[in-house]
């Protein structure tokens, strides 16, 4: 299968990058089984699928080509990749330790931003800041051209109401589009609305959902609402406007490692540690996609409209094509007569007579 026709990207534990055809539900390997390897973070580059592996390195995959065209070693700080990034054709890499590094052609800028990263998140609007959090490491925000301070530091919530300490735990973040608001979802089941524009640092709006550690989010095109999974393979559609729940997506039978909505088109991809990769569709709720891949699954990567819409032109040229070659040879083919089918017929003629003819000698008697 061409990489150029694939609609979606994973990357398992097993250091595998999978392609998936969905009009063909069709799934193939672009690298080779590694675990050394394992694929913890993705992320896009014009026409590119880059990979941050859990060895520090990141590899450049071209779906064009249908192959790696670089290797970077990105090593530095402890733990694997909570974050992978692209600013001004520097890499920008997060690892589980907290050091945050902008690598550069000839050096590297970089930052502590606290242990027990879970999650570094760029800006699509502002690529220049990305937003960090963690287990009891709150939510940040950076600048990349300015890495000494943070331009946003959230405060915890106050106290419960036995007047004890909150924690903190944030596992994923996402930027509002048109908007300096950032969301965050967290292991104690909670999903956080921020706006650095206001002076109050905490949240301006909370919500939970279900009562397992939320694991993935990602936000609907509108921008209106998250879509969020847990580890219990729950995931619900979240309205971040009202802080209510809108719909529940089923069909998902493990913990949720991966979410990513379509920018434009209304589809949501999951993957995890079920080994299936599914595609559903926001409006209906319905289970559109469902491939099995073999292996855990990390990460999912969809790409954008334009190469679903080429995708689709070429599936529907290829199955034209295939029509075509099958009625050629359909129609080179001799008539011949089916004899079993005329012995069939003649010995169900026999068989009708003889009854025929005992019942005539039953009535004579």
């Amino acid at each position: 299968m061409a990489a150029r026709r694939c609609h979606v990207w994973v990357g398992a534990e097993t250091g595998i990058l999978k392609g998936v055809n969905l009009r063909r539900k069709q799934a193939a390997n672009f690298s080779e089984f590694n675990r050394e390897q394992e694929i913890s973070e993705m992320c896009s580059r014009e026409q590119q699928v880059l990979l941050g592996c859990v060895d520090g390195t990141v590899k450049v995959f071209c779906p064009e080509r249908g192959e790696f065209t670089e290797s970077h070693n990105c090593s530095g700080g402890e733990g694997p990749f909570r974050g992978l990034a692209v600013y001004d054709s520097s890499l920008v890499t997060c690892t589980e330790s907290g050091l945050l590094k902008v690598w550069k052609e000839d050096s590297a800028d970089q930052i502590q931003v606290g242990r027990g990263v879970c999650r570094m998140r760029q800006d699509p609007g502002r690529p220049e800041r990305v937003a960090t959090g963690g287990k009891e490491n709150d939510l940040k925000v950076w600048d990349l051209q300015r890495l000494q301070e943070p331009v946003f530091k959230a405060k915890n919530v106050r106290n419960d109401w036995l007047d004890l300490r909150v924690p903190v735990w944030v596992r994923d973040i996402q930027f509002a589009p048109d908007s300096d608001r950032i969301i965050t979802c967290t292991g104690h089941s909670q999903v956080r609305v921020y706006d650095p524009s206001s002076p109050q640092r905490r949240p301006v709006l909370e919500m939970t959902y279900e009562e397992y550690p939320l694991t993935a989010m990602s936000l609907t095109p509108d921008g209106n609402s998250v879509v969020v999974g847990n580890t219990h393979g729950q995931v619900a559609v979240l309205d971040i406007r009202k802080g209510r729940l809108l719909k529940c997506l089923k069909g998902q039978a493990g913990s949720i490692r991966s979410i990513q909505t379509h920018r434009s088109l209304p589809l949501v991809a999951s993957c995890g540690l079920d080994r299936f990769l599914r595609v559903h569709d926001l409006g209906s709720k319905e289970l559109l996609h469902k491939v099995y891949l073999k292996s855990r699954l990390n990460c999912v990567l969809l790409t954008n409209q334009e190469n679903w819409e080429e995708v689709e032109e070429d599936s529907t040229a290829d199955e034209v094509k295939a029509e075509s070659d099958e009625d050629e040879i359909w129609a080179s083919m001799v008539t011949v007569t089916d004899r079993s089918v005329s012995k069939r017929a003649a010995s169900l003629q026999v068989t009708a007579g003889r009854q025929k003819k005992r019942k005539e000698v039953t009535q004579d008697v």
